[in-house]
């Protein structure tokens, strides 16, 4: 019986064996063959080589030179040759020893030094001491942090606030709280470093359009609608953000806000704006672009901006809707992660923004000082002004660069180092050149105060007039 069942199967194999393609038979014969060939090749081995004595060891040990850690930083790097500050950085300024007119800290409204700010501060410390040691989520939430976030909401007037230790990392927080990989980022090529970083953490893809070009924006908004409509599945699931600044950072200019919300609105994206150059500058009562070109809070889906300006202390904020700024709290890495902002820091942010709401007339007063200045430092020989002219922070820029970076960078800093020498404080804009997406032209800042006098801006802008005629011509 079995050796009738084995004649039968063999037969059956036969017949499967003429019935089976030519291709079949053909890649099953390639894989034997293949499989033969396997078990009965030889196996690898080393190559034998006579073993090193202890001298030639010893020669080759010597000649080994290891890569260095770091790559070599010239011993004249501006990093490495800074200015020191003795005393509160406010009106006046004392670096290395000589007193100068502060043209270089952003010091807007001249609240670091006010006797109110600082009293509220001192009131603190005695309450609460030092620092926090410990994040928001582990007992590094204080009384006052939340009487903080109340008053930031209700300033901006949005539902809720949400503070950082740190201005840097709230927006470099931020995007990646919201933005993951495969969502998509389009992002002015001015945009901040903190953007920048942000980006770099959130795994998008960014997109990155011509500053302040809102057709170039609109261009790649309508080539990834096409894309979109290729992949429709894909499309339903890949978030879209516009990342910009109000006041730029790097340029001085302010984005066109209007064009940036119909857009918005036209292609189905979300805007988050970044304001720790024009909070507390912009706008009738110092709320930022949105009060300067009368636009909806609730057309921008999160607005960022750090203390460390206007408010005169340190960290920063994000506001909007509760739903939005809530997922901060258990995704915003530098509110998650990073002690809490000292209580008495928040004091004093409280009670400078207690002044900015009993004092909105120092906001024009800002304004009226930024336009003078910009006024008088136009025609310089060699330098270009370039910022709007109701930005505190601009830049002059050479008309014509050398060339080369390094001698551009030289040149500047011969005329920041004269004008100290004449008591006109000034700074070069720093950037890490090569982590930069877009490295600007090197160029001197100048920040404008309400605490400058008239006398003052002008002894400024004629300062900078001779010294810059002395170095470039």
């Amino acid at each position: 019986m079995a050796t009738a069942a084995e004649q039968w199967v063999l037969v059956e194999m036969v017949q499967a064996l003429y019935e089976a393609p030519a291709y079949h038979l053909i890649l099953e014969g390639i894989l034997i063959l293949w499989i033969i060939r396997l078990l009965f090749s030889k196996t690898y081995k080393l190559q034998e080589r006579s073993d090193l004595t202890v001298k030639e060891k010893e020669e080759l040990i010597e000649e080994w030179q290891p890569e260095p850690l770091v790559p070599p930083v010239s011993k004249d790097h501006p990093a490495l040759n800074y200015n020191i500050v003795s005393g509160p950085p406010s009106h006046s300024i004392v670096v290395n020893g000589k007193e100068c007119i502060n043209f270089a800290s952003f010091n807007f409204l001249g609240l670091l030094d006010n006797p109110r700010v600082k009293a509220a501060a001192l009131a603190s410390l005695k309450k609460y001491g030092v620092g926090t040691c410990g994040p928001r989520g582990f007992y590094g939430t204080f009384d006052v942090h939340l009487d903080l976030e109340d008053r930031l909401a209700k300033f901006m007037k949005t539902e809720e606030a949400i503070i950082y230790s740190y201005g840097f990392a709230t927006i470099a927080s931020a995007i990646p709280a919201y933005s993951k990989r495969g969502d998509i980022v389009f992002v002015d090529r001015a945009a901040c470093f903190a953007i920048q970083k942000g980006l770099q953490a959130s795994r998008s893809d960014i997109k990155l359009f011509n500053h302040n070009d809102m057709a170039d924006l609109e261009r790649l908004l309508k080539e990834q609608e096409i894309e979109d409509q290729k992949n429709p599945r894909k499309a339903r699931v890949t978030r879209r953000f516009i990342v910009v600044e109000g006041l730029y950072m790097n340029t001085g200019t302010i984005c066109p806000l209007p064009e940036l919300v119909k857009l918005k609105y036209k292609y189905k994206a979300r805007i988050f704006l970044e304001e720790s150059l024009s909070f507390g500058v912009l706008g009738e009562h110092g709320r930022g672009v949105t009060e300067h070109f009368g636009i909806n809070i609730d057309d921008i889906d999160l607005i960022s901006a750090n203390m460390e300006n206007s408010l005169a202390s340190i960290g920063g904020f994000c506001c909007g809707r509760s739903f939005v700024i809530d997922h901060q709290r258990l995704s915003g890495q530098g509110y998650c992660f990073s002690a809490s902002l000292p209580p008495l820091l928040a004091a004093a942010a409280i009670e400078a923004l207690n002044i900015m709401e009993e004092n909105p007339g120092i906001f024009a007063v800002l304004k009226e000082k930024c336009k003078r200045i910009h006024k008088v430092l136009q025609g310089i020989s060699g330098l270009k002004v370039v910022g709007e002219s109701l930005s505190p922070a601009f830049h002059l820029q050479l008309e014509e660069s050398t060339g080369s970076r390094e001698k551009d960078v030289k040149l500047l800093q011969e005329i920041v180092n004269q004008c100290m020498d004449r008591g006109i404080a000034l700074t070069q804009a720093r950037y890490l050149e090569k982590e930069e997406k877009c490295l600007p032209p090197p160029s001197i800042r100048v920040v404008v105060t309400v605490e400058q006098t008239e006398e003052e801006l002008e002894r400024a802008a004629s300062t900078i007039k001779e010294v810059a005629q002395a170095v470039l011509l």
